[in-house]
């Protein structure tokens, strides 16, 4: 496979286990706690590696207790190339509350991944490239600017100047909400749009024509954190080796699947013998 830039966040999860979601106002008690590595580039990255893709991850942590513990499982990945940024900030936290269906609420306190300036960019190796909106936007740019492609973005969350990114990647990720944010926006876009659809899949369309479409395996779902990424790094990983569409789509959506029948972000990514075995092509 060819070497994959990420360039992304950093984080560590909070993760409060609770019966059900708490409505504004509302204090749920009851709540187990536990704390996971995380951030979508982090998580994105490592999820790549796991599929067999030489990886390089850009990202910025603080010089503090979180960051030993947000990085753990990512300076053991043999083939990860970590190149973080220290900054005078805390690491990036996520709180995040679980419900017993899998469903999730998220808040993040970006802390150093706001100091992921353009700066520290400037040794980014050419090739593929795969990005996020957890950090400053500034930055997602200069790199698409300089990366020799394909360039593929992950619109999450979508942020002010979105929009202006789509004339510089090949591959946008979204899922619905995000893909309704940027409403209008796509009419123009010419490269390839993947919208995960949850529980329903996902697809890939090219100037509105319907391209690849999969439906993930069955599943019993504990926590749908870090889904979207395993999605997003499998797609990745595969799309720059020049995998087929049709296959690359399959197996993105069965390693998001299969990142929800695990607890935390990092701890679900599937490997991609894990993945392989559960595609629903296979059985």
């Amino acid at each position: 496979m060819q070497r994959l830039q990420v360039l992304g966040s950093v984080n560590l999860d909070v993760v409060a286990s609770v019966s059900h979601l708490p409505s504004p106002g509302e204090t749920v008690g009851g709540a187990s706690l536990a704390f996971h590595p995380g951030g979508k580039g982090a998580n994105q990255a490592l999820a790549a590696a796991r599929m067999g893709a030489e990886v390089g991850l850009i990202a910025a942590v603080g010089d503090d207790p979180e960051a030993g513990l947000a990085t753990p499982l990512l300076r053991v990945e043999p083939r990860l190339d970590l190149d973080l940024v220290v900054v005078d900030r805390p690491t990036g936290v996520a709180l995040i509350v679980v419900d017993d269906e899998g469903e999730n609420q998220i808040v993040v306190a970006p802390g150093a991944n706001a100091e992921l300036l353009p700066w520290t960019i400037e040794g980014m190796r050419a090739g593929p490239l795969l990005c996020q909106l957890e950090v400053p936007i500034e930055t997602v740019a200069a790199a698409l600017t300089a990366s020799s492609g394909p360039r593929l973005l992950n619109a999450a969350p979508v942020v002010v100047g979105t929009a202006e990114l789509l004339g510089q990647i090949d591959v946008l990720i979204v899922n619905e909400s995000e893909r309704a944010a940027l409403g209008g926006e796509l009419a123009g876009f010419g490269g390839l749009i993947v919208t995960t659809l949850g529980a329903r899949g996902a697809t890939i369309e090219e100037r509105g024509r319907l391209v690849a479409s999969a439906t993930p395996p069955q599943v019993v779902p504990i926590d749908a954190v870090g889904a979207g990424d395993a999605f997003c790094g499998t797609f990745a990983a595969l799309f720059a080796d020049d995998s087929p569409l049709e296959r690359t789509l399959e197996l993105a959506v069965t390693a998001g699947a299969l990142a929800t029948e695990v607890p935390g972000a990092q701890p679900s990514l599937p490997t991609l013998d894990e993945v392989e075995a559960r595609c629903p092509s296979r059985s």
